[in-house]
């Protein structure tokens, strides 16, 4: 085998070493990429969608009521399942369901993202410090921080903002 073969087989081999260890990095402190496997978050993010979400989104800022997140599921304690839900209680708020309506510290919250009037009361729940109260766009069929064990989500367990859905279709997320 020549020298210039040689030389150039190296070059291939640097550069995929470096995409590699790259994307890697990217992925790790950057973005989440993933999949959403179910329709608790229609009309917003549909079944079989991909998105990107932001892990920068919060290094100098805090999460927002109505921000679109993906956090571990406070309930897996391997925490390797992620789940990708609104914003609806900051820390200190209170939030309960009554008569189809979201209420947030006693009052309506406006949501043109649902789907559908919300059904069934319940809570209250008070939100404690450094977390928050997550619910699917889509109300009726979305398992979220209503019906889980451990109602609320940590801070330090969201790892990004979703900011772009880019499969099926090239959409924004807010």
């Amino acid at each position: 085998m020549s020298q210039t073969i040689k030389k150039e087989i190296w070059s291939w081999i640097k550069t995929i070493v470096f995409a590699v260890i790259l994307a890697a990095l990217v992925d790790s402190f950057l973005i989440v990429n993933a999949t959403v496997p179910t329709g608790s978050m229609e009309n917003t993010i549909m079944t079989g969608d991909r998105i990107l979400a932001l892990r920068t989104s919060y290094w100098f800022g805090e999460p927002e009521r109505g921000d679109v997140v993906v956090f571990r599921y406070p309930d897996d304690p391997t925490g390797e399942t992620l789940y990708v839900k609104r914003i609806i209680g900051l820390p200190g708020d209170t939030v309960e369901v009554r008569g189809g309506e979201v209420l947030v510290n006693g009052e309506a919250l406006e949501e043109p993202y649902i789907k559908e009037v919300t059904e069934g009361n319940f809570g209250p729940y008070t939100v404690p410090e450094d977390s928050y109260f997550m619910m699917g766009d889509n109300r009726n069929r979305s398992l979220d921080s209503r019906f889980w064990t451990n109602k609320f989500v940590p801070e330090d367990q969201i790892l990004g903002k979703v900011v772009l859905r880019y499969y099926k279709g090239v959409k924004l997320i807010s």
